[in-house]
């Protein structure tokens, strides 16, 4: 079964050139296509058991180099509730690792069988926009992880006086810092929004620019609420950076409005409610040179109308 699933056939790149694939082969190259790259993933995920240690260590750092998480003799513990959470917590972590090193193969077989359906400039632009994405994703994580030391030294020290001990549960915590690194993440992509709206042509960089005031507050709002922790370090790193990231994007758009020749239309200087002006003086026309009539060759020449008849008084009788 497994090799049947494995055997080449013709590929999408090869069929969709001559518009021979049927809906069956469409099928067929799906089922091939998540098979290899479910595959991947359990690959990545055996991968992902061997470093879900170290990984956990890493997620607790930020925990355990603060002061009050160390006990009296400078270790620094955490609960578990129940007799498989760490269990269930390591193969999580596991899968998530797996996700990660298994990313360049499950995202080539996605985009091997959605790239012959997109135009060749729809390409350049996913290529473009899937560069930006992993490093901003990075990014974000990264800010994640240095505002949750930050944000747990504030609410450690906020958090009863000297004689309570706190202990903290490894799966709530752990689920704790992943959510914060996977909203930071989220969040740090949208600048690509930003610049979709303005490659497509629905948003000029000038108009982008103009609504700097409102992204700036909705930045702040927005990080207001999504940031789990009271602090306002969280708040307050997150919106800079998006705000940065907002700026950095017009910048972009910019570029590519004059890459592109906008703006230089001739009512590009007026405002949506501006009425254009209208020239109403009229142009001068010379008159143009006299035609001769002259008759058509063949044409049968004009024949007189017949004199009146003369008719005297004693006529009549």
């Amino acid at each position: 079964m497994a090799f049947a699933l494995l055997k080449r056939g013709p590929s999408t790149f090869e069929r969709a050139a001559d518009g021979s694939m049927t809906l069956m082969e469409h099928i067929h190259e799906l089922r091939n296509r998540l098979f290899r790259a479910s595959l991947a993933i359990v690959v990545g995920f055996g991968f992902g058991v061997w470093l879900s240690g170290p990984v956990l260590h890493l997620l607790q750092k930020p925990y355990c180099d603060l002061p009050k998480a160390r006990l009296v003799n400078g270790t620094c513990n955490f609960v578990q509730l129940g007799p498989a959470d760490l269990f269930l917590l390591q193969m999580k972590v596991a899968l998530w690792v797996g996700l990660i090193i298994a990313a360049p193969i499950w995202l080539y077989q996605l985009w091997a069988f959605i790239a012959p359906g997109l135009h060749r400039h729809e390409r350049r632009y996913a290529y473009f926009f899937t560069g930006l994405a992993a490093p901003l994703f990075g990014g974000g994580a990264v800010l994640a992880y240095f505002v949750t030391s930050k944000g747990l030294e504030f609410l450690l020290n906020v958090s009863g006086g000297g004689d309570i001990t706190t202990t903290l549960d490894i799966t709530r915590y752990i689920s704790f810092v992943t959510n914060l690194i996977l909203l930071f993440g989220v969040a740090f992509e949208f600048p690509l929004i930003v610049l979709m709206l303005n490659f497509v042509g629905l948003a000029s960089a000038k108009r982008l620019f103009g609504w700097w005031r409102v992204a700036i507050f909705v930045f702040f709002a927005f990080s207001a609420v999504v940031t789990p922790t009271p602090d306002p370090f969280g708040m307050t790193a997150l919106a800079i950076c998006l705000s940065a990231l907002y700026f950095g994007a017009v910048a972009v758009a910019f570029l590519n409005d004059r890459r592109r020749g906008r703006g230089r239309e001739v009512y590009s200087d007026l405002s949506d409610d501006e009425v254009s002006p209208l020239d109403l003086t009229p142009e001068p026309v010379e008159a143009g040179q006299r035609v001769d009539t002259v008759a058509p060759v063949g044409a049968p020449e004009p024949v007189a109308a017949p004199a009146p008849i003369e008719r005297r008084y004693d006529d009549m009788t």
